[in-house]
């Protein structure tokens, strides 16, 4: 009986340079160095697109897909290292006016220049990203607290004082930002959504308070939640199943 054939592997598909470059252009990035069609130009536009494709469009700051992936990474890194790790979340306040009274394209100008105020007051170790339409997010690794809570006061403050000048008069916007943070439980295999839930009751204290300000978890010391209690068991009797 003969032997059944093989289903051919489908081949990837080409890439297609064209596009490839219109892309680059349209996002404002010059194209790859070397000579047009050499290995080393095709990597550097590899290269490229997927630097492109980590990136918010409007403001240039890593995207919700990259900060999802750093964020189970530096869960990751703290469970197994202990180093301290803040997460903050960072919403603009009162948004919708700025977009109700001068327009949305002043609003995109406040996102870009809230952006810049942001990815400018931090190491370039930290992780900056625009994770929704005026929500942001940074990722603080090897970060104790009297110091993760003076990055935090000092990214408000700049907010606070970086004038926007928007509108079709070339207004001058007051912008004002709330922040959250929570840190990593260390030694504890916590999860992303569990980080970022807590980072999230904190900017709602903060905006209940009346924005423009910071509210951070009172210590580094996080108090484990009941999940990441069952976590840690399961993760201890998994290495004694093992060892057995």
């Amino acid at each position: 009986m003969p032997k059944p054939r093989a289903k051919p592997t489908p081949a990837c598909p080409p890439l297609q340079l064209e596009q490839a470059l219109q892309l680059l252009e349209q996002s404002g990035r010059p194209p790859p160095a070397g000579d047009s069609g050499s290995a080393q130009w095709l990597q550097g536009l590899v290269d490229a697109l997927v630097d492109l494709s980590s990136r918010d469009a409007l403001t240039g700051l890593s995207n919700r897909r990259s900060f999802e992936l750093a964020l189970a990474r530096e869960v990751d890194r703290v469970a197994r290292s202990g180093e301290p790790a803040l997460l903050l979340m960072l919403d603009v306040d009162h948004f919708k006016r700025v977009n109700d009274r001068f327009g949305h394209a002043a609003g995109d100008q406040v996102l870009r220049t809230v952006a810049t105020a942001l990815a400018d007051s931090v190491r370039p170790m930290d992780l900056v990203a625009r994770v929704g339409g005026e929500e942001f997010a940074i990722i603080l690794p090897n970060c104790p607290a009297p110091f993760g809570a003076a990055v935090a006061e000092r990214v408000r403050r700049r907010v606070e004082l970086t004038p926007v000048m928007a509108g079709p008069t070339g207004a001058a916007i007051d912008v004002t930002i709330s922040i959250g943070g929570a840190f990593a439980p260390q030694w504890v295999r916590s999860t992303p959504s569990l980080w970022i839930e807590r980072a999230d009751q904190q900017l709602y204290r903060a905006k209940a308070l009346g924005r423009n300000l910071v509210q951070l978890e009172a210590s580094a010391v996080s108090l484990v939640s009941a999940e990441e209690r069952q976590a840690l068991f399961d993760t201890h009797t998994g290495s004694e199943d093992h060892d057995d």
